[in-house]
């Protein structure tokens, strides 16, 4: 062996250990993602998007940005420019199979539940699925090409064109350094908010799709630049602070539907303010409430997430959300097809909504989101090259 070359044991020592916090806030995405595509569900009142313009898209982009930098960004310093563009495609490559499976899945199995007699209600057409069915020579093209992306699928598209964006920032960074990555950064945000850059989302009508990833970038880099220290983290200050707790508070009166009722002139403000707060294109009254929010969270839970490190029973539920957190692909596609699949046992089997119906519909959700992310995880860790049993 090479006296130079690393043997595993250093390799090992040298990688870099899971940042708690990441794990932990991915996790939290993942259980109110799956509460916010479950249908009807009432808990989606509670859900942090009611109070004010951001959401859990906006932590799963984020967070995704920071766990992207993880893993591709020091290929990219190590390997060159190119083979770290071969690792991020290799990735965009998974992420496009996962959405092409995911919506194969679901439409196969709420048609196989409609033509059966199983169920009552049409839900191939409340996800816009028809049409994959009434003219497959047509829109299986478009289900393949990302022209076709019906609702409910749209997350996937918008991150993997996300992902395959990197290559483009690393050679920024490398060209013209951090002023250059933010130049791209706002040019590609600029075209998408004036409509530039929109995607179709099906053939037949001018739809777009929901998430435009040009604008939402935005967000997945600012993610990216400070994991991988191009920008640094903010100072904890005490009026910095107070500036997140206003930037929140000043939110609520234009995001909480109850307060419209009681007051139809703040949905009137809040209508004005859309082109701040559209959620398509990213608008920047979204991109400041959250990063208040986040850097408010980032304060609570403790320099480099000590507060989550915790042995007691609030540190057994932090582990199960980190773990969650850890395998978020996995578990956001599972997350989808529990929400649909859990609904309609709601609603066909158990009689509709109720609140022991919804507390039902909730828990085994959440409950099968764990389970998918230990099996996950189990099969991972590679358990068959383990010692072999006597």
């Amino acid at each position: 062996m090479n006296k130079h070359q690393p043997t595993a044991a250093t390799a090992a020592t040298t990688i870099r250990p899971r940042d708690p916090r990441l794990d932990f806030f991915r996790g939290l995405a993942m259980f109110i993602i799956f509460v916010a595509h479950t249908p009807g569900n009432t808990w989606t009142l509670w859900i942090p998007a009611r109070f004010g313009f951001s959401d859990a898209a906006e932590i799963f982009v984020f967070c995704s940005g920071m766990a992207s930098a993880i893993a591709f960004g020091k290929v990219f310093e190590e390997r060159g420019w190119w083979m770290g563009t071969a690792r991020v495609s290799f990735r965009v490559w998974q992420v496009y199979w996962a959405h092409i499976a995911l919506l194969l899945l679901l439409a196969g199995w709420l048609a196989f539940l409609q033509i059966h007699g199983l169920v009552g209600f049409d839900y191939v057409g409340r996800l816009n699925l028809w049409h994959l069915f009434e003219d497959p020579v047509f829109n299986i093209p478009g289900m393949l090409t990302l022209t076709y992306v019906p609702n409910y699928f749209d997350i996937l598209p918008m991150y993997l064109v996300i992902l395959a964006l990197m290559p483009v920032m690393m050679l920024a960074h490398k060209l013209g350094g951090v002023p250059a990555v933010f130049g791209v950064m706002g040019v590609l945000w600029l075209a998408a908010t004036f409509r530039y850059l929109d995607l179709p989302a099906e053939p037949w009508t001018d739809r777009r799709w929901f998430f435009n990833p040009f604008a939402w970038q935005l967000l997945f880099f600012t993610g990216f630049a400070f994991m991988r220290g191009w920008i640094p983290a903010p100072p904890v200050s005490r009026s910095l602070i107070y500036i997140a707790i206003a930037v929140l508070v000043l939110s609520v009166p234009f995001s909480y539907f109850r307060l419209f009722h009681v007051y139809p002139v703040l949905l009137e403000i809040a209508r004005d303010l859309r082109p701040f707060t559209a959620k398509t294109e990213f608008g920047l009254f979204r991109y400041a409430h959250f990063l208040a929010l986040a850097y408010l969270s980032w304060i609570a839970v403790g320099e480099a997430g000590n507060r989550l490190l915790s042995s007691g029973w609030w540190g057994q539920i932090v582990k199960v959300v980190q773990k969650v957190g850890q395998q978020s692909l996995a578990v956001f596609l599972a997350s989808l097809v529990l929400a649909q699949t859990l609904s309609i046992i709601r609603d066909e089997a158990l009689g509709g909504k109720t609140m022991l119906t919804e507390l039902f519909t909730n828990f085994a959700g959440f409950a099968g989101l764990v389970a998918v992310a230990y099996v996950v995880a189990w099969y991972k860790g590679n358990p068959w090259r383990g010692p072999r049993k006597v």
